[in-house]
């Protein structure tokens, strides 16, 4: 217990929570969140005070990372879903402190976050899988369907496709759509073992000669069942009768429905079962000596298995809990005839604890073969809690968690001012947060939604009661969390005490704990933006107490400070804006010219594959349509065309492919070009020009002629900038501001630059002209060759947080004022109660009419947690 204690006073876990304002978003939008940092109990963390906000593309590339500042425990933040940067896809988001860095990955606030595309779109798509690839006799495929994006289905469309494995063409093949704009692929080759990690690629003519190109990803095509059987306890035990709880997945990661039984070695039916939520459910096993078992399972789509069970302990002792509806906990130990015989009077410790904190403790001497006792749930709060049996030396021989149900939550009251609203009419929402009905001093965050609009499950929801009081502590993927939340019921609680049997609990291990394996430190709770270096003379020793100073222009701020003996330097507790410029001196120091500063890095975890993997959706098109249909009219107003007044003024010729005598044999007329104006807003040139370069392909790292490439040519196009051929790594240095526009050459013309480069079409990077050069100053000519005693850079600093704009309506739509078809109608992460636990918010209702779902989620001050759901109608 001691050791628990230590554990816990001086490894404290943090843990993130993030509520965002809707569960999909689409190209355009902007992402409205909030972070919750908590640790122990739930408790508002008093340790860090910043929170790192990431977002995570489908290839595992960081698109966005955000630093934000965390005041009385909470940050808030949004990112813009710009058109040119951001795909249709499946990304996911993390949260962490830097403390969190010294636990594993695990441990951070992960959610898959859906991406899908409205504007500008010429084709939706619906796949689907058939057949078994580890079956010769079956037929792997897959069926899709093309649509326009009114919906209506793209018949007798002329498809080429290719599948990719290794970046290698597997197979290809052609067809034509059926009546209701599907065809059927089928899946050939000698390598189908490896399509789950490939991409097919999908190519259809209309019928007004529109080529358009579709891409999948194979992850979860044809992926195998699995079954996983979970002894309570962690063993079967001779002649013990314990609950085996068991686990069926499909290939995509989620639950799929199962029966089957039990025979041992003899072939005798020893028990039967069946799934009884998302593939879990669990049966009775009371093992005999000698005997092995064997489940045999029969799965929905009727295929079967089997699988071996665990082979049971010749001697052993189990722990079992019942977690009916009731005041108590029903502990009880089972010792086997073997195991008692050994062990007879030898005392036994039962150790109950939930985060870290041990809530009960008890001893018994081992005096019959069971032992039975009745824990009071009073003693626990809301969450998991885990329960372990030691042996007098200490050893842990069995454990099993379970989850307590208290109405310790926040009550959080939503009520409306009225009970129906017309369109653009002013909304008033009072909060009213109690806890055991005294008032409760809290933050919490408020999202509205039209709901007509943002169709969405439920019990799939990421909620702060499903992450902070279930899945945080629990290893793996869980299945819709919100369920076990939402309207829970005796169904509910039985099925979450399955789920408690079917996974692993990741706070931490007893048997490290006794053998005094703390976590290391590495990384301490950040209290501000920190930068630190370290200064040398140029013959490399270190400079000891010399004077370092930073200042931040922009924020007319600067400070001092001194190194040390090994000539390290450190500023902490710093706070500028992401963008900003820092300059780092040591300029005012004797014989300075002679130092050498330099920066240290920064830390950061490593970017893994998505954890929630099953969350992904495979058909964004279908599953958002809804959502995309009216996001196609909300953004419609923003592409339109605006009166322009034109005044005529001489010409300014623009660099082209036509001012170098390498090139003047193209084509004077390219077939695509990409205006520099498209890569407004555009942080990585090469990663923006993927989605702009119509009629290329981009792929492992080259460009390609997409008809070609699909065909199965991979003869990547030639590049050129500045009328030189360069490679493509030239592209990554290139500064997206700077480019007047792209050029794109199917073919080579008369140039005759693909015969000898070996190449196929022509990529050419017009860079804007630069300004008449001038005499330079002896500052400019410094500035080329700096002083190695100062550093000028940007570092990441925080990300500033942007108002969410609520309109203010004086009356009904006029024929003059532009549709409101946002789907987020307010959002507001700044809701504080009162002394007496009140709060209040106003905004408009939008154009949309129907149900309108406003949630409010928040922590008060002792770290009790709590969230609210209220609808209401708009007409």
């Amino acid at each position: 217990m001691e050791k628990t204690a230590k554990l816990v006073n001086e490894r404290p876990l943090e843990k993130v929570y993030v509520h965002f304002d809707k569960p999909y978003y689409a190209t355009g939008d902007t992402i409205w969140f909030k972070a919750y940092v908590t640790m122990d109990q739930h408790v508002p963390s008093t340790l860090s005070k910043v929170v790192n906000v990431e977002f995570i593309n489908s290839n595992d590339s960081l698109m966005a990372s955000l630093k934000l500042p965390v005041n009385n425990s909470v940050a808030y933040g949004s990112v813009v879903l710009a058109p040119l940067q951001y795909k249709q896809g499946n990304y996911h988001v993390r949260a962490y402190t830097q403390w969190m860095m010294n636990h594993e990955a695990d441990y951070f606030f992960n959610k898959t976050v859906t991406i899908g595309n409205a504007m500008e779109k010429d084709i939706n798509t619906s796949i689907s899988y058939h057949g078994n690839i580890n079956d010769k006799a079956s037929k792997p495929g897959a069926k899709i369907q093309f649509t326009d994006p009114s919906g209506q289905p793209i018949i007798n469309g002329k498809v080429d496709w290719n599948v990719y494995i290794d970046y290698q063409n597997n197979f290809k093949g052609k067809g034509q759509t059926d009546d209701k704009g599907f065809i059927d692929i089928p899946f050939t080759g000698k390598r189908l073992e490896g399509i789950p990690e490939g991409t097919l690629t999908t190519t259809i003519e209309t019928k007004d000669k529109k080529t358009l190109n579709s891409k999948f990803v194979l992850k979860r095509a044809f992926g195998k069942y699995d079954v996983q059987f979970f002894p309570e306890g962690g063993d079967l035990i001779s002649e013990v009768p314990k609950q085996v709880a068991f686990k069926a997945i499909g290939g995509d990661g989620k639950g799929v429905t199962v029966k089957g039984n039990v025979v041992d070695n003899a072939g005798n039916n020893v028990a039967d079962f069946s799934s009884q939520h998302l593939g879990m459910g669990k049966f009775i096993l009371n093992p005999q000596p000698g005997k092995t078992y064997r489940a045999n399972v029969t799965f929905n789509d009727g295929s079967s298995a089997s699988y071996d069970l665990p082979k049971a302990k010749v001697s052993g002792i189990s722990l079992s809990i019942d977690n009916k509806e009731g005041e108590s906990l029903q502990l009880k130990i089972f010792a086997n005839t073997a195991f008692y015989q050994l062990n007879q009077n030898k005392s036994f410790y039962i150790i109950g604890q939930q985060q870290g904190f041990i809530t009960y403790a008890a001893q018994t001497k081992l005096q019959q073969q069971v032992y039975s006792a009745a824990v009071p749930k009073a003693k626990f709060k809301s969450g998991i809690a885990q329960f372990t049996l030691f042996s007098a030396a200490g050893v842990p021989l069995t454990e099993r968690i379970v989850f307590i149900s208290q109405p310790d939550q926040l009550a959080i009251s939503l009520k409306s001012d009225k009970p129906t609203y017309l369109t653009r009419q002013k909304v008033k929402l009072s909060v009213l947060a109690q806890k055991q009905a005294a008032p409760a001093q809290g933050n919490f965050s408020v999202a509205v939604i039209d709901e007509s609009k943002v169709p969405y499950n439920e019990d799939s929801e990421t909620t702060i009661l499903s992450h902070l009081l279930l899945t945080s502590d629990l290893k793996g993927y869980i299945e819709d969390p919100n369920y076990y939340f939402h309207k829970p019921d005796t169904k509910k609680i039985a099925d979450l005490d399955v789920l408690m049997l079917t996974q692993g609990y990741r706070r931490f291990s007893y048997s490290d704990v006794i053998a005094d394996k703390l976590p290391p430190i590495y990384f301490l709770p950040e209290q501000g933006i920190e930068l630190s270096g370290i200064l040398r003379q140029f013959n490399g020793m270190p400079v000891f107490k010399a004077g370092i100073r930073l200042t931040v222009p922009d924020k007319h701020f600067s400070a001092e400070a001194r190194t040390d003996a090994d000539g390290n330097f450190k500023f902490e507790n710093l706070s500028f804006a992401d963008s900003s410029e820092v300059t780092i001196s040591a300029r005012n120091n004797v014989n300075s010219k002679a130092m050498r500063l330099t920066m240290n890095g920064q830390s950061f975890p490593e970017i893994a594959p998505n954890m929630n993997y099953p969350d992904e959706v495979l058909n964004i098109d279908t599953a958002l349509d809804t959502y995309l249909k009216n996001s196609s009219k909300q953004y419609a107003f923003t592409r339109m065309l605006k009166e322009v007044q034109v005044t005529a003024k001489q010409a300014v010729k623009k660099p082209s492919h036509m001012d170098y005598g390498a090139l003047t044999g193209l084509s004077p007329q390219a077939d695509h070009i990409v205006n520099g104006e498209q890569f407004a807003g555009c942080n990585v040139f090469i990663q923006c020009l993927q989605t702009a370069a119509l009629g290329l392909t981009y792929n492992d790292n080259n460009f390609y002629i997409t008809r070609a490439y699909n065909n199965g040519n991979k003869t990547p196009v030639q590049i050129y900038m500045g009328g030189l051929a360069v490679d493509i790594n030239a592209l990554s240095s290139v500064v997206p501001s700077e480019v007047e526009s792209v050029e794109i050459f199917l073919n080579d013309g008369l140039s005759g630059i693909n015969r000898m480069s070996n190449t196929n079409g022509v990529l050419v990077v017009n860079m804007k002209a630069k300004p008449k050069g001038k005499k330079m100053s002896a500052d400019e000519w410094k500035k080329l060759f700096p002083d190695q005693n100062a550093v000028t850079f940007q570092p990441q600093g925080y990300t500033l947080a942007k108002q969410f704009y609520v309109p203010k309506y004086s009356g009904p739509k006029t024929s003059l004022q532009a549709n409101d078809y946002r789907s987020t109608v307010y959002w507001n992460p700044q809701v504080i109660t009162d002394q007496t636990g009140a709060a209040s918010v106003e905004f408009y209702s939008s154009d949309g009419k129907g149900t309108y779902k406003a949630v409010i989620e928040g922590i008060d001050k002792d770290g009790n947690i709590g969230r609210s759901v209220y609808r209401f109608n708009v007409k």
